[in-house]
């Protein structure tokens, strides 16, 4: 064990090291708050001064962070007791004894890997690294970014790995809006460029999480956080398939699903919807059948299920344009108002979600369309051109639709009064299970 590697070590043992997380959004924030439970001074860095700031006044613009926990931080840090610091200044890098990337891996208009925000981020730390620093990247990737893409970077600094300073992967788990599992209590893979790189790696996550699972390699890491996701992604392929299928053959999926729940092994329960959203699953499997490429391999199941998916929205409108054809009304001119933008139930985050796609695609075919969710309140999709605002969910409202598009099945919203209200109901998540109206239609 080298000099460094003690010394980092027992800081970090000591819960003396300073944190420096590099990206304060859904997964950067969430780890911040848990160094500082642990006592651990953090440093904050973001390129967005309008999060900075922000936090910087003591408020937080993620739903499940509440702004007086934010508030009580900086607060501290202001009295001169340090606790978090958010900052802008990449200098500060230096100051840090470990390093934490939190950065996006959108996918290009190609659909291919887009390292753009990690690569960045890496050479601002190649300019203050130093001797007993730990690196550790969480940002999903393909297999091999971690030993091809950092590595060779850092050592350009003449610095060596496992010697002089530490590299990591550990892929984020992070899941908005779930409250049976917190950053805590959620496993944390970690996988080292060495051995000593592993240990340091588990020290680190081991002061913030109930268990840390080492695993043998980073690209062992950064495959577990894609096979996590290609996991769901193909089996929400294979209910949204069955879906269309069930739909021609007048059967209820959800009730088969749930009938099949009550299988107490070999099945686990998956939903359909009007399509994938959130950053990782519509995301990381294209990670994966992109670097399949340099094996000459093709990664056929994930390709289809990529297919499927991204043509639920499609699907989705044609349901629409069914029901109104039924009422005697074309699409065209007609009044949607789809309710809910978020990608899933009960959070704020926009992410990928199907609800930005069935908006694009309605207003294509002519429809006049609003939107309400009751996290979100303004609505902007640069990608797809436009900006909008949530409409109020009263009755008078409701009544001056043709169709009622349910996209998010928010808890908050009263679905019987919704389809009382309502001329037309188009249903993508069940959420009007139970409810017996002629004006219900499921998609």
């Amino acid at each position: 064990m080298t000099e460094q590697n003690k010394k980092l070590l027992g800081l970090l043992q000591d819960k003396k090291a300073t944190i420096g997380i590099i990206g304060l959004g859904y997964v950067g924030l969430p780890i911040v708050m848990r160094f500082c439970d642990e006592g651990f001074k953090v440093l904050g860095f973001d390129v967005d001064i309008k999060k900075v700031d922000a936090l910087n006044n003591g408020k937080s613009y993620i739903k499940h962070i509440p702004s007086k926990s934010i508030k009580a931080l900086v607060s501290k840090s202001a009295s001169g007791d340090a606790v978090f610091t958010p900052t802008t200044n990449l200098k500060l890098l230096s100051k840090a004894d470990a390093v934490i990337i939190c950065v996006p891996t959108p996918l290009s208009s190609k659909r291919e890997p887009d390292l753009s925000y990690v690569e960045q981020t890496a050479k601002e730390i190649k300019k203050h690294l130093r001797p007993g620093q730990l690196v550790s990247l969480e940002s999903t990737t393909y297999p091999g970014t971690t030993d091809e893409l950092l590595l060779p970077l850092f050592e350009e600094t003449g610095l060596k790995t496992g010697k002089d300073f530490f590299l990591v992967y550990s892929p984020e788990r992070e899941d908005p809006g779930r409250i049976d599992f917190t950053t805590k209590t959620t496993p944390k893979v970690v996988g080292g460029i060495t051995k000593e790189c592993l240990k340091l790696g588990t020290a680190l996550y081991s002061s913030i999480v109930d268990r840390v699972v080492p695993v043998s390699s980073t690209r062992a890491a950064e495959l577990t956080k894609l096979l996590e996701n290609i996991y769901r992604a193909v089996n929400i392929a294979l209910v949204n398939e069955l879906k269309m299928l069930c739909q021609k053959m007048d059967i209820d999926l959800w009730e088969v699903i749930e009938a099949s729940k009550t299988k107490p092994f070999g099945f686990q329960a998956f939903y359909p919807g009007p399509g994938l959203g959130g950053h990782c699953i519509p995301i990381d499997p294209f990670y994966l059948t992109w670097k399949a490429r340099e094996y000459d391999f093709a990664t056929r199941f994930i390709e289809l299920s990529g297919e499927i998916n991204s043509s639920m929205p499609h699907y989705v409108i044609t349901r629409v344009m069914e029901a109104l054809n039924d009422k005697g009304k074309s699409l065209k001119g007609s009044k949607v108002l789809v309710l809910g933008i978020a990608y899933k139930k009960d959070v704020d985050d926009l992410r990928e979600s199907p609800s930005l796609e069935l908006i694009k695609e309605l207003r294509s075919k002519g429809a006049k369309v609003d939107f309400n969710d009751p996290h979100i309140p303004v609505a902007v999709s640069h990608r797809r051109g436009f900006k909008m605002s949530s409409t109020k969910l009263t009755e008078q409202n409701l009544k001056r639709y043709d169709c009622v598009l349910i996209a998010t099945d928010h808890t908050a919203y009263d679905y019987r009064w919704i389809v009382k209200q309502s001329a037309l109901v188009v249903d993508t998540r069940n959420a009007t299970s139970g409810i017996k109206s002629k004006k219900i239609i499921k998609a």
